[in-house]
């Protein structure tokens, strides 16, 4: 039965890294779908991260004397690498194996963009609740077409962005194991200044100011020992807006509710649904050199997202047993417990030592209260022995 379940789990997998695609937004490491968490993978685990989504809706044009219909569909996925180099720094690698841009001849992208990130994280007091860290990214535009409908902006250019995280869990000794909150808040830089978007006809339209953004996502993870529950909104702010005569130049607002099945301690399935919060009728493209489609959306209106995540290093991670992982978190408790007692003996000490000092400058004190009192009586003996001597009746 084992066999057959991870038989079957290997074909998804493959399905997925051949025929679908990845978006800036999407997270292979540790965290949510969208929203990274702050920690950072441990040293030496390689993971390796398939996701997939897809959209799709039918749109009619319509003239005077006839009706036609038009299909027109968003799928894409990825596969990303994700490698913990030590408690501190990952890196991760993201090529877009597929990205369907609607069109019926050649209408793909086949490989599409490649991304490049470097976290820093699992920063934060031993112990603590909270833990921070940052992601530098880059996209490198491999692709052949860019500037898709339904897909966040992008003009073919070297992108780069700069993400802060933020995470909470209610447990710090098991932080995955208990409740989770997920913040993150970027800037993305398109360095598409001087780009030209191709149209339908001989005109171009050249990039004249760069085209920047903010990142935002927000997420709540609720685990359990077999299922991962998690809640997401994640958007966009244009601080300088591309083109009118780009697709996807509007802000954008995605819920996303999910659920994660943890098929073995080094495999799990993920899916989830973005639903769009923002207005889809808010549309701000110039359609004078691109094609309009039919009563169509800005962006999708819901999408399904399928991932599967696979620890490929260690290859201890698929021989570890109940008894392991128990004797593990003994441990990481113990070296936890040690810590905190060695951080309390400090905080005694420096207390002992700052206590001495304020002994010492109460003496100190006491010592120059006596010298004054002394000095004042001399001055005042002094005072009264030059009275004498100026007195006319003292003899």
């Amino acid at each position: 039965m084992k066999i057959l379940k991870l038989s079957l789990l290997i074909i998804i997998n493959l399905v997925l890294l051949t025929q679908l695609s990845n978006a800036l937004t999407i997270n292979g490491g540790r965290g949510l779908m969208h929203v990274s968490s702050a920690w950072s993978l441990k040293p030496g685990y390689l993971t390796m991260y398939n996701h997939a989504r897809f959209f799709g809706k039918v749109g009619v044009y319509e003239t005077d004397i006839s009706q036609s219909a038009t299909t027109y569909w968003d799928v894409q996925g990825s596969i990303c690498f994700n490698y913990g180099i030590n408690n501190h720094i990952e890196v991760a690698v993201s090529p877009i194996v597929y990205q369907d841009n609607h069109k019926s001849e050649a209408g793909y992208n086949l490989p599409d963009d490649l991304f490049l990130r470097l976290k820093l994280g699992s920063y934060g007091a031993k112990g603590s609740a909270l833990s921070y860290g940052t992601i530098f990214s880059l996209r490198f535009p491999t692709a052949k077409k860019h500037n898709l409908l339904f897909e966040s902006y992008s003009a073919g250019s070297t992108e780069w962005g700069l993400t802060g995280l933020l995470t909470y869990s209610r447990d710090p000794l098991y932080p995955e194991d208990a409740l989770n909150v997920h913040l993150n808040l970027g800037y993305l830089n398109h360095n598409d200044v001087g780009t030209k978007f191709s149209s339908h006809t001989k005109d171009t339209t050249e990039v004249l100011s760069m085209s920047q953004e903010l990142l935002y996502g927000l997420g709540l993870k609720i685990p359990t020992s077999q299922f991962d529950f998690s809640l997401e909104l994640y958007g966009n702010v244009f601080l300088q807006k591309p083109p009118k005569t780009a697709y996807s130049i509007e802000n954008y607002l995605f819920f996303t509710p999910g659920i994660s099945y943890k098929a073995y301690r080094w495999l799990s399935i993920e899916v989830s649904g973005d639903v769009l919060l923002s207005s889809a009728d808010h549309d701000e493209t110039d359609y004078t050199y691109v094609t309009k489609p039919p009563e169509m959306p800005n962006f999708p209106t819901w999408r399904i997202n399928v991932g599967l995540k696979v620890v490929l290093l260690p290859t201890t991670a698929y021989k570890v047993s109940e008894k392991d992982i128990l004797m593990r978190k003994a441990e990481n408790r113990r070296e936890l417990f040690e810590q905190i007692i060695k951080e309390q003996r400090e905080t005694e000490s420096a207390e002992e030592e700052l206590d001495r000092i304020k002994s010492e400058r109460r003496k100190a004190e006491r010592e120059l209260e006596r010298l004054r009192r002394i000095l004042e009586g001399e001055a005042k003996k002094n005072k009264s022995q030059k009275s004498d001597d100026t007195n006319p009746i003292n003899p």
